[in-house]
Parts: structure tokens; sequence; C-alpha cells
């Protein structure tokens, strides 16, 4: 023991600080986008000036609707927010209008973690039901529990992260769908759970793109009926609503479609308020610049996104680099490109969260994690998007250890991910976060005047009387 001690001691000071090097651990299970893959390998040959620093952050009056300035360690920009807190404010007071929300992030939202509950949050206050926008396939779908997904194995899946140049266009989630049914037709089938204001599959609609095959056809069996829906691949973009009737699950057939490019089913009640999961695992958010902005602008008219929220970072930190300029340049053009896509959309960036790794013999909060949330905080503000902080939301330094150590846990043991626990718990403090913008909105919205009804007589024909309404 004492030999073992004594070695121990001597070759101690030459091991590294970190006993795991991070930047080694990308495994076969870890998907890792090729975008940010280039990015990295050329990051040193960037030289990118700090023009923020700590400068006080004015905002510009939008819609007579001006925030206080704020500086860059607290900001928030719930200024770029207010044509989201807009809509919001109108169906609060409509409860039939209609507020949706682009969710796209990486494994920490897997299985809609994260975002299910903060729909639920939502829902709760502004009414809504539904999960939203599903993939065709998807390889967290036996972990997710706001609907049941199940699919045959033979389909054909293309992702953004993996593919530079596909045969059609992405959809907005991010993928791209064949049938295979050379030898028997393909299947996808969908079940709703007993998740809060998602018992129902409302109003199913399947996306999908063009294309030259005039053959292709859906059929779902009821009772002893089988009944068939052409698909008619005319438009860029192409929907086809399949009858609800509050049903609890629906299992969808595909013949003869195999030329045709599928998207996605989407479900909802047609009013409130709706957020569907675009999460990819091993997404840096760099693969969204590969959206066709035509297709995207369609899909933009079908499902009418009022706010696009950005959570990513568990997969930008593990290159052991603590300079993040580049990608805050790359994701500036990102958020461009995504106003492109999808004009007058509100844009959120979420931080990353505390992640630790281990130093010597202790648990702490990894070196890069400050960093990047400071790059990405800075992309936030020169792209003009409204910023979450999550790493000080959960505590700042040293917080993932105290969420994984805590009773009951609130994170996984890889010190990175969270339970549904503390996934519920972030839902909370972001939901929070927009709340109360959205109530601080509410005190300096300016307040219209009701019109006055005015009938104008026209002195030759009283027929002729018009209305017109004056403030």
């Amino acid at each position: 023991m004492l030999l073992a001690t004594a070695s121990f001691l001597v070759f101690k000071t030459f091991l590294p600080k970190r006993i795991f090097d991070e930047g080694s651990s990308l495994t076969e299970n870890v998907v890792i986008d090729s975008l940010l893959l280039e990015a990295v390998a050329n990051a040193e040959k960037e030289d990118i000036k700090d023009t923020l620093g700590n400068k006080k952050i004015d905002f510009v009056s939008f819609e007579g609707v001006k925030f206080p300035s704020e500086t860059f360690k607290i900001y928030k920009g719930n200024q770029y927010l207010v044509s989201f807190f807009e809509k919001l404010f109108q169906l609060e007071k409509n409860p039939t209008k209609k507020v949706r929300i682009a969710y796209f992030g990486d494994s920490m939202t897997d299985g809609d973690m994260i975002v299910k509950d903060f729909r639920t949050y939502l829902q709760e206050k502004f009414g809504g039901e539904g999960v939203g926008f599903v993939n065709i396939t998807s390889e967290s779908a036996s972990s997710r529990n706001s609907i049941t997904h199940e699919f045959s194995s033979n389909w054909k899946a293309y992702s953004y992260l993996k593919t530079k140049h596909p045969v059609s266009p992405f959809g907005v989630n991010g993928y791209l769908f064949f049938a295979n049914d050379t030898l028997r037709d393909p299947w996808v089938k969908f079940r709703a759970t007993k998740t809060r204001f998602a018992s129902e599959l409302g109003n199913p609609t399947l996306f999908f793109g063009k294309s030259k095959n005039k053959n292709g056809k859906i059929y779902q069996v009821v009772g002893v009926d089988t009944i068939y829906k052409k698909l008619k691949p005319i438009n860029k973009l192409n929907t086809l609503s399949l009858s609800s009737n509050g049903q609890k699950s629906m299992r969808v057939n595909f013949t003869e479609a195999d030329s045709i490019p599928l998207y996605g089913f989407n479900f909802d009640n047609g009013k409130g308020i709706h957020v569907d999961n675009f999460s990819s695992r091993g997404n840096s958010g760099l693969p969204l610049s590969m959206f066709d902005v035509d297709l995207m602008k369609q899909f933009q008219e079908q499902l009418h996104y009022d706010l696009i929220v950005l959570h990513y970072g568990t997969n930008v930190l593990n290159y052991g680099s603590y300079n993040y300029s580049w990608y805050e340049k790359r994701m500036n053009k990102v958020v461009a490109h995504l106003k492109e896509c999808f004009p007058g959309v509100s844009i959120l960036v979420i931080s990353t969260a505390d992640k630790s790794t281990k130093y010597e013999m202790d648990m702490k909060t990894d070196s890069a994690v400050v960093p990047l949330m400071l790059a990405q905080k800075k992309y936030a503000i020169k792209s003009e998007s409204a910023f979450v902080n999550l790493y000080t939301l959960m505590g700042g330094d040293g917080s993932m250890v105290s969420w994984v150590d805590e009773e009951p846990a609130r994170a996984n043991k890889d010190y990175t991910h969270f339970n549904f626990r503390g996934a519920k718990d972030v839902a909370n403090m972001i939901f929070n976060q927009i709340n109360d913008g959205f109530e601080k909105y509410k005190k300096i919205r300016p307040v219209k005047k009701p019109l006055k009804k005015i009938i104008k007589k026209d002195s030759a024909k009283a027929v002729n009387d018009s209305v017109v309404y004056e403030e």
C-alpha cells in the first residue's frame, strides 16, 4: 500500500489535469454534424475582434414599445420578442387564435425532454392541445412519452447532420424520408398518451414534398374498411389532412410512394399555442444554414411560426477550445438565414447548460462552458435575438455537480444531461423568463383607443350613407 501510494504521488505530477480527455470522446453512437467538424478545423484561421465587451445595450422602439437598456452581463433581449409577445397578447384576448413555436435543439431535447414540459406550461396558460410536428421515424421514439411513435423498418432517412446534398430539400425538421416499399408497404403508427393537453391526435396532417410519382397513396384500416387517399406531390410542399374525430391512435400505411419525399405529421387542435420539437443528437445548430429558403417559406405559410428557439451547446463543448469566436460568427449567419426563411419570426437563443468534467480528482465546471456561453450571448445580441442564460439560471459554476449529487437527482451521471425531473425544472426556468418578459410587455404596450363609428350622410341619397371609423 505504501509503495502504491508513493508511486501514485510520483506519477501524479506527470498526469494531465483532465483525467478523461473530452476532446476525443466521440464514439460510433454519437452523431456530430459535418459543418461543426469543418468549422472546428478552420477555427484557428479565424480572427474576430470583440466589439461588444461590456457595453450598454440600447434598443430601438418597435411598434411603440421599447424595453429598458441592458448591460451585457444581464442581457435578455426582450425587445426582440415584441412581435411574439403581441401574438401572445392577442391569443390571451381571443383563445381561438393560434401561436406556434419551433424549438430546435440537440440531445438535451431528445425524446421531447424539456420541450414537453415547456409546451405544457405554455398550453396551461394560453390554451392549445397537441404535440405538434412529429417525424416519420425517430431515433428517440422509444424514449418519448408525450406520444407513442412506432414505424416499420423499411424507411430511408436523411439528416442535415450527415447529408450535404440531398435529392430533395430537407424539411423544417431537418430530415427527409423515403418509403422503401419494394417488398412490403412501410407504415407509421402514433398513439396519444396521458400527457396533459396531448390526450388526442388532433387534426393529423401529413407533410410531403414534390415528386414525379403520381401513383403514391396512403391507406388506413378502419374497422373492416380500408380507406385509401392519393398523394399529390405537385408543389414543393404539400399537405394531406386525415380525419381525426378525437381519435387516440392511428396507423398510416404507404404504398407506391417510394420516390415521394416525406417529412412528418402534425398534430394540434387548431387554436392556442403549439410547440414543435426539432431535436437532433449531435447538432451544433450550424446545419440550420442548409434550409432551402423557398421550402421554408412554404412551411411558414402552413404552420405560421411566431418564435424560433435555438437550444444548442452540448456538442460544441467537446473540442477543448476556449475560443468560440468562430461559432459566434457562424451562428450569427444561421440566425440571418432563419430570418430569411421565416420572415417576421422572433428568435430566442438558449445557452449551454453547465457541464462538469473531472479535473485531477474533482468534478468541476468544464473550462469551456463559460467561454461558449459568452459566445452564444454575443451572437444573440449581434443577431438581435433574445437570450436565456441557462448556465446562470441553474446555478452557475459547479451547479451540474449539485444537480447530479442532490437527492433526488436532477441530472444524469454523465454530468451533462438532465433527467426528467431536471428537464421539467429547466422548462420552468425558460417559461418563467418568457412569461416575465410578456408581463412586462403588457405594462409598456401602448393602449390603443377603440375606434369610433361615424355615419356620414349623403345629402343626395340616404341609401349611399357610408360608415367610417376614426380614433
